[in-house]
């Protein structure tokens, strides 16, 4: 009986899905109020964006499952019910912890891409994660053709202006602004320092009517 037990359960296990037993580690919760704190200060338009290395996408445009199929790993990840849900994939490098995020209201159907996030751990990131590997040729993650991990404080500056709000260990750029059609487009950057050296950096951007 117990090996029967046994046989089943392990039975069990591997019929289940794959991103059922080894859920990615899910990208860091956005403090949205703190975010709504920020003025948004930048007039030109922020996040619009994004490559992976020789990858190129747009916010709101690229879905998830188009970066997928170019890296040839990471399996979509979902959290969340409804409007609240949030659909990812997870990358990493040695030190590098990549997020890539679809907002299950503002991503649609196809989980396009409504924000990145990028962090430099100080240990390899693969001894903490169950990310999938990705290779060398889809780095460094890119904002806006000029925004990457490793820039100093006054090199961000130089390339975006001043920010919307700067701490000691972050820096804010928020940008509010009107589309055609009347559609309203709010976008932000997150960016966090050590050591004077951009270490972290979240982009995102949503646009409502």
């Amino acid at each position: 009986m117990v090996r029967t037990k046994t046989l089943f359960l392990l039975l069990l296990l591997f019929a289940m899905p794959a991103d059922v037993c080894f859920a990615q580690t899910p990208p860091p919760p956005l403090d949205e109020h703190a975010l709504e704190r920020v003025p948004p200060t930048v007039a030109k338009r922020l996040a619009t964006r994004f490559s992976l290395g020789g990858f190129a996408g747009r916010f709101e445009e690229t879905p998830l499952g188009a970066i997928s199929e170019a890296v040839g790993e990471g399996t979509m990840q979902q959290q969340g019910d409804a409007a609240a849900s949030i659909y990812w994939l997870c990358y990493r490098q040695p030190q590098h912890l990549i997020w890539v995020v679809s907002s299950g209201e503002m991503g649609g159907a196809d989980h396009r891409v409504t924000e990145i996030v990028e962090e430099l751990a100080e240990k390899d990131a693969g001894a903490s994660t169950d990310c999938a590997i990705i290779p060398d040729k889809f780095s460094p993650v890119v904002f806006d053709g000029k925004l990457h991990l490793g820039m100093s404080r006054q090199q961000v500056i130089t390339a975006l202006g001043p920010p919307s709000k700067s701490e000691a260990a972050q820096m804010v750029y928020s940008h509010a602004g009107k589309r055609p059609h009347g559609f309203d487009e709010t976008a932000w950057l997150i960016l966090g320092f050590r050591e004077d050296k951009l270490v972290s950096m979240r982009g995102g951007k949503t646009t409502t009517n």
